[in-house]
């Protein structure tokens, strides 16, 4: 059988950085082919040149057989390739239709008029293939955004492609949700169209994908037979060292921390009351919208507290804002990590000072001797990689992003801290990385809550977990209740039976 898609030898060199080298796999016509690797491992700079962004400094491309040359992305899209990005290329006003056609829109009396009902019918019949659910009148920001990736994929349909390029495409999905996007790509398969599919999620790559080829460092390690294959052979190949032990290790003391009375909101939360130790790790489990984040940021003065109290070391506070909170020794790493955490065009160096300017400060200019002294001793400790402190912090990968936020707390001296899905959209060696980070604050000890959708990881670091439903503390579980179906069972009432390890979140 003639390969539908191969790399043969394929390099790529930027000004001092060898991106990829010869780099050599094939891909089967239906095939679901896996591209795993670490964040830099060289994925992304593969893909760009697959989809025309990127030439290669040397090496071929071949499709059906066929050396092709892609001199910008039109080429690849007419050659049949593909590309569904993380972060979705829509435009929210328009229509679903108009999305499909960006572009290359049909027309009528000569080219001078869009052809209104000949894109939506056309549209609609690409859909029809895969869900036939979309109006493709509605406007692309009604739709979940699982619906939006199905709209990407009836999308690279229109243009009849022979390889779709999948790059994280369930960052932001359900596990319901991927549950339909992995029928469709079944679908796909069926029909001989071949897919890329990119994700640091194993257990969705070891579920829908034939075969794997992973990167490390530019370079292909191996392609790997799914069905023979154990997680942690791949992952061994992909970060080349060994990663977190799998035992919890416990730091947490008599000593209380933080005590929440009673803390109700006009978001969510409603009359929630714990404590927390000193050198504990507590867990909050529940699905997507049981009030989880909206916790943690009444906690660390995001929103505000319509009743109740927080007392830290037996002293009451009232945290109206992010500034009284970190004035308090609370810092927060928040869910939307771009969105919220950082400003990207900014030096790594300034965004991990941000919530402590002052002490970098004299005369209200900043010292920059000052703070590049502090942020060379923190962002070290904290492994970032590349060790660049003037590079702007959205050139880093998500995962030293994470590292330069929690950097920035261990400026200020925090000594409770918040996670908010910490490792959401990162790679497994940065995860595991990040968890050891969070174990060593612990044993230092910092008290640390950690919301995350990853069950397993959620039980392998916490000393206990709580468990929210509609706003409210649903249970409270330790030591031996810390299974994945006890806390699916207390966050949806009666699911015991039916659970499905590995995730928690909206299953509607």
């Amino acid at each position: 059988m003639v390969p539908r898609l191969g790399f043969e030898t394929i390099s790529k060199s930027f000004p001092g950085v060898n991106a990829l080298t010869d780099v050599s796999f094939k891909v089967a016509p239906g095939e679901i082919h896996g591209l795993l690797g670490e964040n830099g491992a060289g994925k992304s700079t593969l893909l760009r040149i697959l989809s025309g962004v990127f030439r290669p400094t040397s090496g071929s491309v071949f499709v059906d057989g066929e050396a092709v040359t892609f001199r910008k992305p039109q080429d690849a899209r007419v050659a049949g390739i593909a590309m569904i990005h993380q972060e979705l290329q829509q435009v929210p006003h328009l229509s679903v239709a108009q999305n499909m056609f960006l572009g290359h829109a049909p027309t009528r009396l000569g080219g001078l008029f869009v052809s209104r009902s000949e894109q939506e019918k056309r549209a609609a019949e690409a859909l029809s293939m895969i869900d036939r659910s979309i109006d493709v009148s509605a406007p692309i920001s009604s739709l979940k955004v699982a619906q939006r990736q199905i709209v990407e994929i009836g999308r690279a349909l229109l243009d009849k492609a022979k390889v779709i390029a999948m790059d994280e495409p369930t960052s932001s999905l359900t596990p319901s949700e991927f549950d339909r996007l992995a029928e469709v790509i079944a679908n796909l398969s069926a029909s001989g169209v071949s897919i890329i599919y990119v994700s640091h999620k194993m257990d969705e790559v070891f579920r829908i994908c034939q075969r794997a080829s992973v990167m490390r460092d530019g370079k292909l390690v191996g392609v790997v037979d799914m069905k023979t294959a154990s997680e942690k052979q791949v992952i061994a190949m992909m970060v080349g060292r060994e990663l977190m032990q799998e035992t919890h290790n416990s730091f947490a003391t008599d000593q209380i921390k933080l005590e929440a009375r009673n803390l109700s909101s006009s978001t969510k939360i409603k009359n929630i009351s714990f404590s927390l130790h000193k050198g504990e790790v507590l867990g909050i489990a529940g699905l997507v919208g049981s009030g989880r984040t909206e916790l943690l940021r009444l906690i660390a003065g995001v929103d505000r507290l319509s009743a109740g109290s927080i007392t830290i070391d037996g002293n009451v506070v009232s945290p109206r804002n992010p500034r009284d909170a970190i004035a308090a020794g609370i810092g927060l790493v928040p869910e939307e990590r771009k969105r919220e955490g950082i400003i990207p065009l900014r030096p790594v160096s300034l965004n991990m000072a941000l919530a402590s300017l002052p002490s970098f400060s004299a005369a209200g200019i900043i010292s920059n001797h000052r703070l590049r002294a502090s942020a060379s001793d923190l962002l070290k400790r904290v492994n970032l990689r590349p060790f660049q402190l003037d590079r702007p912090i959205r050139l880093f990968s998500g995962g030293n992003q994470q590292k330069a936020i929690i950097a920035r707390w261990l400026a200020a001296k925090s000594q409770i801290l918040l996670f908010d899905e910490p490792t959401r959209g990162i790679d497994v060696g940065a995860k595991s990385e990040i968890y050891q980070l969070i174990e060593t604050l612990a044993s230092e000890g910092c008290s640390i809550i950690v919301v995350s959708s990853e069950l397993p990881d959620v039980i392998r670091l916490s000393d206990r977990v709580l468990v929210m439903r509609d706003g409210r503390i649903a249970a409270e579980l330790t030591g031996d209740q810390l299974t994945e179906s006890t806390i699916v069972a207390h966050a949806i009432p009666g699911a015991i039976a039916g659970a499905k390890p590995g995730l928690i979140a909206n299953p509607a």
